[in-house]
C-alpha cells in the first residue's frame, strides 16, 4: 500500500490540543491517532448508501400490541 502526505491547515487551537489528548489518552502519537481516525471515516458508507439500502427495505408492519411488547421488554 502506498501512502501520501496529508495537511491540514488553519485548524483551531483546541481542536489540535483536544486531538494530542485523545492520541495521549491511548498511547498514540497524533500522526497515529489521525491515521486511524481517517482510516475509519474511509472505510465508512457514505450516509447516501446507507439511507438508499434503508429506503429499499421492506417496510416493517407491527401492531399497537408489538410496541407495547417492545416497550414491556426494554423495560426489564
Amino acid at each position: 500500500m502506498s501512502t501520501t502526505v496529508v495537511q491540514v491547515r488553519d485548524l483551531p487551537e483546541e481542536v489540535v490540543d483536544t486531538l494530542k489528548a485523545r492520541a495521549e489518552s491511548r498511547g498514540q502519537s497524533l500522526a497515529a491517532y489521525l491515521r486511524d481516525l481517517l482510516t475509519r471515516e474511509a472505510s465508512m458508507p457514505p450516509v447516501e448508501e446507507v439511507m438508499a439500502g434503508i429506503a429499499a427495505r421492506d417496510p416493517v408492519s407491527y401492531t399497537i400490541d408489538d410496541l407495547r411488547s417492545f416497550v414491556r421488554d426494554g423495560r426489564q
